[in-house]
């Protein structure tokens, strides 16, 4: 290999690094940026100004506003649930455990990062038919997670009670963050468990 054909190579590595460093810079900002405004409420020009970047860096990743709404949701779903499944792993092998870890991980991230939770729980509703799949995959994702954290060797729970389960935890975060999360994460953790405790009878 020619000395011309690495620096080719090399500088080839170098644009993709930066365009995809760009693309994260994107994300981020759109993430805090339709939290905090809503997504009906943002513009390109918007996420733009706050990522620090020209608007032809978002159509180098972007085709248009619902693909980074997507990228802002999987991103949001998808570290979400490894921090919840992290917690459940270090509460030990008792299910209850395992489900007041999972579930107060939850709810402490959605305190934590209130624009995040408004991205995930309210923004992300009616927006495209791609939107509402990804929506979808993230539920079914979720019902995976809660087997696989608190189900015995060989147990399948019943998928309807999950669904229920999951919505019911969806519906009190709402409730939640309507109240300007008044209550304290635990008391609402504990609350949450109860529904939860259906699972593991």
């Amino acid at each position: 290999m020619t000395a011309d054909t690495t620096g080719k190579r090399y500088r080839g590595s170098a644009t993709a690094e930066r365009r995809a460093l760009r693309r994260q810079q994107l994300i981020d900002a759109a993430t805090e940026v339709y939290g905090e405004h809503g997504y009906r409420h943002s513009g390109v020009k918007q996420v733009c100004e706050a990522a620090g970047l020209t608007q032809r860096y978002f159509y180098e990743s972007f085709n248009h506003s619902d693909e980074l709404l997507l990228a802002c949701y999987e991103q949001a779903t998808r570290r979400l649930r490894e921090r919840n499944l992290a917690a459940a792993k270090a509460a030990g092998d008792d299910p209850v455990a395992r489900s007041r870890a999972m579930l107060g991980s939850y709810f402490q991230a959605l305190k934590d990062e209130p624009n995040v939770a408004r991205l995930l729980l309210v923004e992300i509703r009616g927006i495209s038919p791609a939107v509402d799949q990804a929506i979808e995959d993230a539920l079914r994702a979720s019902t995976h997670d809660m087997t696989l954290a608190l189900a015995k060797p060989g147990q399948q729970f019943d998928r309807m009670l999950q669904a229920g389960i999951l919505g019911g935890v969806i519906h009190i975060a709402l409730y939640w963050m309507a109240s300007g999360y008044a209550q304290p994460v635990e008391v609402v953790t504990e609350t949450t468990l109860k529904i939860g405790a259906a699972l593991l009878q």
